[in-house]
């Protein structure tokens, strides 16, 4: 299922986008913006898992490691 939203962005963002989908790097305004969003999230997925590991590392425990890693729906790390 998806949502449509209405994202107001600048003008330079834009004819990026556009520049973009006109190039072929991707295959629509959506696709691009998808794309975006999702590198953000897994960055903030990994930036968890160092703040984890450093925590563990300090403890010599990769415990909240892995119960973090057990809550994570394996079809959201495609």
């Amino acid at each position: 299922m998806s949502k449509q939203i209405a994202v107001r962005l600048p003008d330079e963002m834009v004819d990026y986008i556009d520049r973009a989908v006109e190039l072929g790097e991707a295959s629509s305004r959506a696709a691009l913006v998808i794309a975006a969003i999702d590198h953000d999230r897994r960055r903030r997925r990994a930036e968890q898992d160092a703040a984890i590991l450093a925590a563990a590392a300090a403890d010599g425990d990769l415990d909240q490691l892995a119960e973090y890693q057990a809550r994570v729906p394996m079809a959201d790390l495609d």
